[in-house]
């Protein structure tokens, strides 16, 4: 497998996460990470709109191959669901207007492809990101932490033959 370059995206309107990450041969190699920030003040066109311009910034300085991005899930506050939905449109259209191949993950997989485990916790995660991109500390904030854990559950399910690509639309 020739190496690859893979953005993994954890979305959020006030802070989105990003990892950047090369994979060949089984080895990870660390391009960059950190967040895209939007200020609660900001009108929410607006904040959707640094995410959308931030990750076509990532992708026009990086080519990446493919971008990776956590499946949502629903959680007690519908109204943080939406918020998050809206920022993962636009990731998602970021990506696609660049024609990025674009795969998703739960978050259940993504613990499952870094830690072994599915029900890992968040603290475990983090550790072994550090751990498999020979990083000298756990990469903060937690959501680049969290991007890069998408972006090595990407190469590791592509390298097995198994992921899940988002359908043309």
């Amino acid at each position: 497998m020739s190496a690859v370059i893979i953005l993994g995206i954890d979305p959020g309107t006030a802070i989105t996460g990003y990892g950047i990450v090369v994979y060949e041969g089984n080895h990870y190699h660390v391009v960059s990470y950190g967040v895209l920030n939007s200020s609660k003040t900001e009108a929410p066109a607006s904040r959707l709109n640094k995410i959308y311009e931030g990750i076509n910034s990532l992708i026009d300085t990086h080519r990446p191959d493919a971008m990776a991005i956590e499946e949502l899930f629903f959680n007690k506050n519908a109204k943080t669901v939406i918020q998050v939905g809206q920022a993962r449109g636009v990731a998602l259209l970021a990506a696609q207007r660049r024609h990025l191949s674009i795969f998703e993950y739960t978050p259940l997989q993504v613990k499952q492809a870094v830690v072994g485990y599915g029900r890992a916790e968040k603290q475990q995660v983090q550790f072994m990101v550090k751990a498999i991109l020979n990083l000298q500390e756990i990469p903060r904030p937690d959501d680049a932490a969290d991007a890069l854990a998408i972006a090595i559950c990407h190469g590791h399910f592509a390298s097995s033959g198994y992921y899940t690509r988002i359908k043309e639309m």
